[in-house]
């Protein structure tokens, strides 16, 4: 069956919420979801989901917006595949696609905490790297950073992400 990538669409909230809800043990994913599209840091060109060939969706990546120092970057989370569509490629699909939309809107940097073997294929690296640092208590290999076509240098200094991380 093909899958096709694409902007999420304002009435693929529930869909996209099912999927989360059935990746993840528990509701957290799909509450944060919900709760930033509520927020100023939703980019609604930047929350990308993947369809069956019905037009099912089964995969979903998201961008928004977050703080580091001075300046603005992008936050890769959450990403979810419904679970008899994972190891198939779904996912590493809906993550390309939504960097991709990242670097066709101009975007210098994203960051993502997760895991390194996953995330080295799209090019993130630690964010130290770049003179970036988290706000969690994690090992500097999950904490990343994704340079983009426009990076500049910067933006460079300890992220601050939007309240809905910090809430849900």
């Amino acid at each position: 069956m093909q899958v096709t990538t694409r902007v999420e669409c304002p009435e693929d909230a529930p869909a996209t919420r099912r999927v989360h809800m059935a990746a993840f043990p528990g509701p957290d994913e799909a509450d944060l979801v919900d709760a930033l599209r509520r927020d100023p840091a939703w980019l609604p060109g930047l929350s990308v989901v993947a369809t069956d060939g019905t037009g099912l969706v089964i995969g979903h990546a998201l961008l928004t917006r977050l703080r580091v120092g001075d300046g603005k970057a992008l936050a890769l989370a959450p990403v979810a595949v419904a679970p008899e569509w994972q190891r198939r490629g779904v996912g590493e699909l809906v993550v390309r696609a939504v960097l991709e939309a990242a670097e066709d809107a101009g975007e210098k940097l994203v960051v993502v905490l997760g895991d390194p073997e996953y995330y080295e294929r799209f090019g993130f690296a630690p964010a130290g790297r770049h003179e970036v640092t988290g706000p969690f208590e994690v090992p500097e290999a999950y904490f990343q950073a994704l340079p983009l076509t426009a990076y500049d240098g910067g933006p460079r200094g300890l992220c601050r992400y939007p309240e809905p991380f910090v809430s849900v």
